[in-house]
């Protein structure tokens, strides 16, 4: 049996998961009925999701980009890959330093079908895959595929685009990040995106809550404050322009033609570790 036959037989096409979903929202195949329902029960609450969806796509490419060409980074863990689509890490990395090297890591069985797309790389740099869950810090830096990789001597850009939003509180997310920057050595990055109640208008607010309460709408995630997304980065130096929306970030189109900040419902933070 292959891997990616090994990975098939783990897939749940019953049960909406996070990264089909998104792959959902930005028009893509990789996905399931479970999936659509979940994605549909959530666009009637936030009919934006599809907006935000997209930014924080571009979010990401704002950020390897700066991450390659100012702070000079050549090395990349991407943990919460999703369904691979267009400019993915390595491919806006490489295409500006060739000899970048990434590892990315998820844990969806679609995710990992998909493995051999992710890893393609230029001759220079190298890319590589592992099969593991964010809440099990141990498991993805000790991964031998990592260690082979990386050089976890030099900076690492650590990015976690979409994916602490899905540790609740029991999952000690704080603790967990921690972990993984602890790791890693002085001068890498840690770049986030996390999902947020912050931007929208309370009667939106309200009909959420009470679609969860009639049970037709089920979170699986955990919107945070400014000052708990920004708790994640205490001791590390916060980039400008900070925590602010993703829109904001670094954001070369002009401010009239970006989304209003109620549609786009996300974070975005990159910040060094000394």
């Amino acid at each position: 049996m292959t891997d990616a036959e090994a990975w098939s037989d783990r897939i749940d096409t019953t049960t909406p998961h996070p990264a089909r979903r998104y792959n959902y929202w930005l028009g893509g195949k990789d996905n399931f009925a479970a999936d659509r329902e979940s994605g549909d029960a959530i666009a009637r609450v936030y009919p934006a999701i599809r907006t935000t969806a997209l930014e924080n796509r571009a979010f990401l490419q704002r950020a390897v980009r700066f991450l390659t060409r100012e702070a000079g980074i050549r090395q990349f863990l991407d943990i919460g890959t999703g369904i691979p689509t267009a400019d993915n890490t390595h491919e806006v990395a490489q295409s500006i330093a060739p000899d970048s090297r990434i590892v990315y890591v998820d844990n969806d069985p679609i995710v990992l079908t998909h493995a051999r797309a992710l890893l393609t790389s230029t001759a220079q740099g190298a890319t590589a895959y592992i099969d593991a869950d964010l809440r099990d810090p141990a498991s993805i830096m000790s991964n031998e595929s990592l260690v082979k990789t990386l050089d976890l001597q030099q900076p690492v850009a650590l990015m976690l685009i979409a994916i602490v939003h899905f540790l609740f509180d029991e999952d000690r997310p704080y603790e967990t990040v921690g972990r993984i920057v602890d790791a890693l050595p002085a001068g890498s990055y840690v770049v986030m995106t996390h999902g947020t109640s912050d931007f929208v208008p309370k009667e939106l607010r309200e009909y959420g809550e009470a679609e969860v309460r009639a049970g037709r709408l089920k979170l699986d995630a955990v919107g945070r404050s400014r000052d708990e997304v920004a708790k994640f980065f205490d001791g590390l130096e916060v980039v400008e322009p900070g925590v602010v929306p993703i829109v904001e970030w670094r954001n070369e189109v002009p401010q009239d033609d970006r989304p209003p900040l109620a549609d786009t419902a996300l974070y975005g933070v990159v910040a060094r570790k000394r």
